[in-house]
């Protein structure tokens, strides 16, 4: 695939993102449903959890930012739990992945399930400090105490992942502080190789990437994420493979035994909401037995 028809496929799949939202936006717009569908609050049965959306403005952003909480069903376990934090993708925010796949997979996993919580990160901040905000900053000096005061998780078992955008932003936040977290997830991660590669929009300027090539910079040093738990997929059909190949190339060649886990499907909600079952149990075992 040459660089011109690469980035018209990047630019279709930043609508991809949305597709979900603006599919139930249409369903308010045109049918009547209960009291509170069309707010958005629930978009799916929460199968017992307690979802609850907080707001505030953000200093470190400037501008009003939300950040939706899942807390598992059930009885509280006999320790506090753990906390889950969870990245979006482009075009996407902190209710998309609000879904049956999602709450069913938490259900499942018990006493063992983790706290959530989904940040919004914008249209695409690609969660890095930038011109346009220190969405770095946004989600460890406000986004995470926010949480730990109101919901009071273990906050020494946090693990961070995310999906696509979400997926480069959780690698590139565990490479400036890997021992802070219990593990790193990376779903179909967006990660280029070159700046020219890059899709407009996810970097200020070449000088920006450089500072955040995830590639590089586990390239350039020993052990860059730690003794952590890492976790990277994306589908076959995946337009960022070789990406996410390169990195695990990096990462094998520092001795790290790791797989890239591939299965059917592209860069989509339907990959993605095929694999939540895996994702979390990967997250709430890595919680369970973090030190």
């Amino acid at each position: 695939m040459d660089r011109t028809h690469f980035r018209i496929l990047l630019r279709y799949l930043s609508i991809v993102h949305v597709r979900r939202p603006l599919l139930a936006l249409i369903a308010c717009v045109t049918t009547t449903f209960a009291v509170g569908a069309c707010g958005a609050e629930m978009p799916a049965d929460p199968q017992g959890a307690h979802v609850v959306r907080m707001s505030f403005d953000s200093a470190a952003v400037g501008r009003d930012e939300h950040v939706t909480v899942v807390v598992p069903p059930g009885p509280a376990p006999a320790r506090q739990r753990p906390l889950l934090l969870f990245l979006h993708g482009r075009g996407a925010d902190d209710r998309s992945y609000l879904d049956t796949s999602m709450f069913s997979a938490l259900r499942r996993l018990g006493r063992d399930a983790p706290i959530v919580a989904f940040p919004d990160g914008g249209d695409h901040s690609y969660w890095h400090d930038r011109a346009d905000g220190a969405w770095r900053r946004y989600l460890t000096d406000e986004v995470l105490p926010r949480v730990a005061r109101r919901f009071h998780p273990d906050m020494r078992r946090i693990a961070i992942g995310g999906i696509s955008m979400g997926g480069f932003g959780a690698l590139d936040l565990a490479l400036q502080s890997p021992q802070r977290w219990c593990a790193i997830g990376a779903h179909s991660p967006a990660l280029w190789q070159t700046a020219g590669e890059t899709a407009p929009g996810a970097f200020d300027d070449a000088e920006d990437f450089a500072r955040h090539d995830v590639i590089a910079e586990a390239s350039g040093r020993a052990a860059p994420f730690g003794d952590r738990p890492l976790w990277i997929d994306a589908g076959d059909q995946d337009p960022f493979l070789a990406g996410d190949r390169a990195l695990v190339t990096a990462l094998r060649s520092d001795g790290l035994a790791l797989v890239l886990r591939t299965a059917p499907g592209g860069h989509d909600d339907r990959y993605w909401d095929g694999h939540w079952k895996q994702y979390l149990h990967f997250y709430a075992t890595a919680l369970e037995h973090c030190s």
